[in-house]
C-alpha cells in the first residue's frame, strides 16, 4: 500500500503528458542563413482556431538543444519541449530551435573567432520575423530561458515582438556574473591575471598574453565573442522594452537566484513578476538539494511546473 500513492501519481503524470501531447502537433522547419540552416520545431495546437498566439522559445547557454537537453549532462530533461507541449494544450503555438552550432544546427556554426553575441540575437530576430509573416499566427511573443533571456529581450526589441517572457534570466552583466563565479576559486596570481583580462575585454580590447591555466576561458579565438557579450547588461536592456513583460523565477533554482528576478523587476517595475515555489532551473519541482537537482537534469519523467505553464499561458493569452 505504501507504494500506491507514488504509482498513482506516476499514472496521473503519464496520462496528463499523453493528453497534452494529443492536443498538439509538431512541424519541423528551418531558417536558412548565410552559414547554414538552423533547425526548429513548431508546436501547434491540435485544433487551430482562428490565429493562435505563437511564442519563440530560446534555450539557455552552452550546447542546450531545442528540447532543453545538453549533451554534457547525462540523460534528458525535455524541459523546453514539455513547456511547448503544455502551451499548445492551452491553445498557444510555439517555435523552439537549435541555436547555430548546436545539435541539428551544428553545420551553421561559424568559426569561433567570427562568432558574436549579436549572431544569436540576429538569428532569434529572424525567427520572429518568420513567425510574424506566417498567416497562421496572431501575436508573436518571445520566451527566453536563462542566457536565452538576454538574447530574447534584445531580439524582441529588434524585431518588434508583441511580448517578452524571461524565465530564470539574470539581471547582472555577463562579466559581473563571471567575476562572481570565479571569486575565491583562483589562486592570487591567477586571480590578478583574470581581472586584468576581464577589464581589458570589458573595455573592448583583446589580450594576447593569456596564462596557460586561463587559456580555456580566455583563449584568443573566444575573446571577440566575450567583448560583444559583455556590452549587454540584462537589467538595462529589459528596462528599455516597451512591450508587456513577464519575469518568472523558481525559488529552488540552484543556478539563478531569486535576487536576479527581483533585480530585473526593479529595472522594469511595470512587468509582471512570478516566483514559482519549488521550481528549479529546468522548470521541475525539485527541492534545493544538490543530489536531487542533479538527478532531475537527467529525468524526463518529471513534468514541468503547472504553475509555470499557468503563469506563461495566462500572460500570453492577454497579448494582442
Amino acid at each position: 500500500m505504501r507504494f500506491a500513492p507514488s504509482f498513482a501519481a506516476a499514472l496521473l503524470l503519464f496520462f496528463a503528458a499523453a493528453l497534452a501531447s494529443a492536443q498538439s502537433t509538431e512541424e519541423h522547419i528551418a531558417l536558412d542563413t548565410p552559414t547554414g540552416r538552423i533547425a526548429g520545431t513548431l508546436q501547434l495546437p491540435a485544433a487551430l482556431e482562428g490565429k493562435p498566439r505563437v511564442a519563440l522559445i530560446i534555450a539557455g547557454s552552452g550546447p542546450t538543444d531545442r528540447d532543453g537537453n545538453n549533451p554534457l549532462i547525462p540523460g534528458r530533461n525535455d524541459s523546453l519541449r514539455m513547456l511547448a507541449v503544455a502551451l499548445a494544450a492551452e491553445g498557444i503555438a510555439s517555435l523552439r530551435y537549435d541555436k547555430r552550432g548546436v545539435a541539428a544546427s551544428l553545420p551553421a556554426a561559424p568559426a569561433e573567432s567570427e562568432l558574436r553575441f549579436e549572431t544569436y540575437v540576429d538569428d532569434a530576430a529572424a525567427w520572429i520575423a518568420r513567425l510574424k509573416a506566417d498567416p497562421r499566427f496572431g501575436a508573436v511573443a518571445v520566451i527566453g530561458h536563462s542566457e536565452g533571456s538576454l538574447i530574447g529581450m534584445l531580439a524582441a526589441q529588434q524585431a518588434g515582438a508583441a511580448a517578452f517572457v524571461s524565465i530564470a534570466g539574470i539581471a547582472d552583466g555577463p562579466s559581473t556574473v563571471l567575476r562572481k563565479q570565479l571569486a575565491g576559486k583562483l589562486p592570487p596570481g591567477l586571480n590578478t591575471e583574470s581581472e586584468r583580462i576581464l577589464t581589458a575585454l570589458e573595455g573592448g580590447t583583446t589580450v594576447d598574453q593569456v596564462p596557460p591555466a586561463l587559456m580555456t576561458l580566455y583563449r584568443p579565438s573566444v575573446q571577440p565573442y566575450m567583448i560583444s557579450w559583455f556590452r549587454y547588461v540584462p537589467a538595462q536592456r529589459i528596462a528599455a522594452l516597451t512591450m508587456p513583460v513577464l519575469i518568472v523565477q523558481g525559488n529552488t533554482d540552484i543556478q539563478v537566484e531569486v535576487a536576479q528576478a527581483n533585480a530585473l523587476y526593479r529595472a522594469k517595475p511595470d512587468a509582471t513578476l512570478v516566483i514559482v515555489p519549488g521550481m528549479n532551473h529546468i522548470f521541475k519541482h525539485v527541492r534545493a538539494d544538490p543530489a536531487l537537482q542533479a538527478a532531475a537534469y537527467g529525468d524526463p519523467s518529471l513534468p514541468v511546473s503547472p504553475l509555470l505553464v499557468k503563469a506563461v499561458g495566462d500572460f500570453l493569452k492577454k497579448v494582442n
